[in-house]
């Protein structure tokens, strides 16, 4: 069994402009990290399919996903909101990027691998029922999680969120369904200025301070995600991963390290050997610093493929 790696090229054509934070060299810093650390030669690597309409539908309304499709430019580019744009080929790589969730989650039910990373963009989180936000399109992990309750009949879901942004846009489609367990760690107050006051019993928001370090993280985590995750006993385990709260990340001010993405991830897995049979699907969200963002990527995937 191995960890699988599920991309496409389509995802590095999606480009919102010079100078945005959120470019298709994000894809290259992982692989290349990757290959120069030769996890790369243990890992396996599928091109994503498209999410279908049905897929699509059972996270986004349909007047969403008619307007995404209508507003796909064929040349330049069209604005979403202020801080998400789509060029000819944006729309592709959106439900390439769904689609890595829907197949890294057969893949894992079938026991055909034993965990999967998609290495893919635009990222999801943000991405409410019907409104793009923050880089987001199609909520991906949504879309992947939404596929394991239908296809398989789970009744117990769990997705860990430690991008360094409130996972509103996941949070916004599970909040009234007790199947889906969230856990987010997020900065806070931080954009999207959302999650300290809206969870449940099974929305576990974890609002960090500017300035938090490793160590902050860790007895958060362990203090709100680790006991809640416990006693909710997942049948599987998503991860929404972002680097971007990496020390050497300027779009927050969080102090991670690639040392405590190995931790969390260590953590999560334990997890799911506990109560999900090592089911994990991860999928990039954040990280913007490119080097930190490959290595922490690469530590993640480390840790997954249990090298």
């Amino acid at each position: 069994m191995f960890t699988a790696i599920i991309s496409h090229p389509a995802c590095a054509r999606h480009d919102m402009g010079p100078h945005h934070p959120e470019c298709p060299e994000r894809l290259t810093a992982i692989q290349d990290q990757l290959i120069a650390t030769r996890l790369h030669d243990f890992l396996r690597y599928y091109d994503a399919p498209r999410a279908t309409r049905e897929q699509l539908l059972r996270v986004h309304t349909a007047a969403y996903l008619d307007r995404i499709e209508a507003g796909a430019p064929t040349v330049g580019l069209t604005r979403l909101d202020p801080d998400t744009a789509m060029n000819p080929y944006s729309l592709e790589a959106a439900l390439r990027a769904a689609g890595a969730a829907v197949m890294a989650t057969d893949m894992v039910m079938r026991g055909e691998a034993d965990n999967a990373f998609c290495n893919v963009r635009p990222p999801g989180h943000h991405a409410t029922r019907d409104q793009s936000m923050g880089f987001c399109i199609f909520n991906n992990v949504a879309v992947g999680v939404a596929h394991a309750l239908a296809q398989y009949g789970l009744q117990r879901v769990a997705i860990v969120d430690f991008d360094v942004h409130h996972g509103n846009g996941t949070e916004d489609i599970f909040h009234d369904d007790p199947r889906v367990m969230l856990c987010s760690t997020f900065q806070h107050p931080f954009y999207p200025h959302s999650g300290a006051g809206s969870g449940n019993e099974h929305i576990i928001n974890v609002p960090l301070p500017a300035g938090t370090d490793g160590a902050g993280f860790r007895t958060a985590f362990m203090a709100r995600c680790l006991p809640a995750l416990e006693q909710f006993a997942p049948e599987m385990v998503f991860i929404s991963a972002g680097f971007d709260a990496h020390r050497e990340d300027d779009m927050a001010m969080l102090n991670l390290t690639e040392a405590d993405y190995t931790w969390v991830t260590q953590q999560v897995k334990t997890i799911a050997q506990q109560y999900a049979h090592g089911r994990i699907v991860s999928t990039l969200e954040g990280g913007y610093a490119l080097p930190a963002l490959g290595r922490s990527a690469a530590a993640h995937i480390r840790v997954l493929a249990g090298l």
